[in-house]
């Protein structure tokens, strides 16, 4: 014996308008042009550089990062990655306060991996980016075109003493 069961009755959504779908005119990062009130609340929720005093190293990174990228070098790199070609200047000041955070937090994490061995190594840098891969494989690339450039200006670099006992 069959038992039926009642069909449930399907309720139609009523005709309206068609839903609009807003995209975006470029990919961008959500940060990249923020308003106002997001870089407020940004820095409201994470302040820079807490619970750690500035070590020298950390310090010399904020000038060095300051002084040698300009604002014009900022906003290109940012261009690069998908943001606006002119972006607001509070907006570059943002990605440099959390760029700056950013490279803080992992020299401030990389002195606590070296603090059993006593010098802060670039393997320490390694180990606390291994789990990303992108950041690993580029960093160990950069790396090894260093020593390869490295090489090369000492291939090229000529003594001045060795080239005037040649000479006689």
């Amino acid at each position: 014996m069959a038992i039926s069961h009642p069909q449930p009755r399907l309720r139609l959504p009523s005709p309206g308008p068609p839903a609009t779908v807003i995209t975006p005119p470029r990919p961008c990062l959500w940060w990249a042009s923020p308003s106002p009130q997001r870089m407020l609340w940004h820095r409201a929720k994470r302040p820079l550089l807490t619970n750690h005093t500035p070590s020298a190293l950390v310090m010399q990174l904020h000038r060095a990062l300051s002084a040698s990228v300009a604002s014009s070098r900022k906003t290109h790199m940012m261009y690069g990655f998908g943001d606006d070609p002119n972006p607001l200047p509070e907006t570059v000041a943002l990605v440099e306060d959390i760029v700056v955070e950013y490279i803080t937090d992992l020299v401030h994490k990389a002195e606590n991996v070296a603090s059993k061995r006593g010098k802060l190594l670039t393997e320490d840098f390694l180990y606390l980016i291994r789990k990303d891969m992108r950041k690993l494989h580029r960093s160990t690339e950069l790396l090894s075109m260093n020593e390869e450039l490295k090489q090369a200006r000492k291939a090229f670099d000529v003594n001045e003493e060795t080239l005037v006992v040649t000479n006689e």
